[in-house]
């Protein structure tokens, strides 16, 4: 159930994209074109947007620099969740999480649930907070990026969706280290 408030001034994130995939090119990147289409169409700004292969180092490294860019709020993957041998981006990704986000993946499953049935188990859907920066870990395919962004981020990620959004508490994710990282409007 979502609502959302007029009362409150829409609030543009910074996003990143990563399409983790050993076969794509920008040209045929559906998954990635999905979310960036969804993004912008929410009033948000591509931060930037980069395809990667499937490879613990070279994902870490392309995620770990984005955390650290005080340019990007939130960074969303798509691809190498499932469980065959080069899917590696939860082993790549959650060792830079500061939290965890355990709900987003149950969430998530019970979205695709209702699409997919119980072929929702092959995901390793997952989400965290590093350096003040949103972390969202979706499967490769569009239609997992249409779920995940239309049924789940689109609402956590405007400050106007009640009772409460991830934007709010964005200025605060980083209280503990005092360098507050965006300040939403009063």
């Amino acid at each position: 159930m979502s609502a959302e408030s007029a009362e409150k001034i829409f609030v543009p994130l910074a996003i990143a994209v990563l399409t983790i995939s050993d076969t794509r090119v920008l040209a045929d990147d559906r998954s990635g074109n999905t979310l960036v289409e969804r993004i912008a169409a929410a009033g948000h700004k591509l931060a930037d947007r980069a395809i990667v292969p499937d490879d613990v180092e070279t994902i870490r490294a392309r995620v770990a620099g984005w955390i650290a860019d005080a340019g990007v709020d939130v960074v969303i993957t798509t691809g190498g969740t499932g469980f065959t041998g080069r899917d590696v981006t939860p082993e790549a990704i959650e060792p830079l999480f500061e939290k965890r986000m355990e709900g987003f993946s149950t969430v998530f499953h019970m979205v695709s649930f209702g699409k997919i049935g119980t072929s929702t188990l092959q995901s390793r859907a997952t989400a965290g907070v590093a350096n003040a920066t949103y972390i969202f870990c979706l499967p490769g395919s569009p239609g997992a990026c249409r779920d995940g962004w239309d049924e789940i981020l689109v609402h956590q990620l405007d400050i106007r969706h009640k009772p409460c959004n991830f934007v709010e508490i964005l200025p605060r994710l980083d209280e503990h280290l005092k360098r507050g990282k965006l300040r939403a409007p009063a």
